[in-house]
């Protein structure tokens, strides 16, 4: 079994970010995704809560505050608290994955 890294920039990937966790999980692989500037537009799209259940997420606060939204009292569903992070939790993504991708 692997961890697969996925980091999200775009706003246009969800289709993508979904379809590439669900294989990874099919094959017994672990998945965790960050996802940063406009990319964190995405926490609004109504398959997130979906991916909230099947990775581990994790959402720039400072991306997500500057894309228009309160970090602290508009928590996308599925997340909590802990998971409205910094680039610290990228950093920690990439060092702890053995496959790392961008979307």
């Amino acid at each position: 079994m692997a961890n697969l890294g996925i980091f999200v920039t775009s706003s246009k990937n969800m289709a993508h970010v979904m379809g590439v966790t669900k294989a990874a999980k099919a094959k017994g692989n672990d998945v965790k995704v960050f996802f940063t500037w406009k990319g964190t537009l995405l926490a609004k799209d109504p398959q997130f809560p979906e991916l909230c259940n099947i990775a581990e997420v994790a959402i720039c606060a400072d991306s997500y505050k500057k894309m228009g939204y309160d970090p602290e009292n508009d928590i996308p569903e599925g997340l909590n608290e802990k998971q409205m992070s910094t680039q610290a939790k990228h950093g920690y993504i990439i060092d702890d994955c053995e496959k790392y991708m961008t979307l």
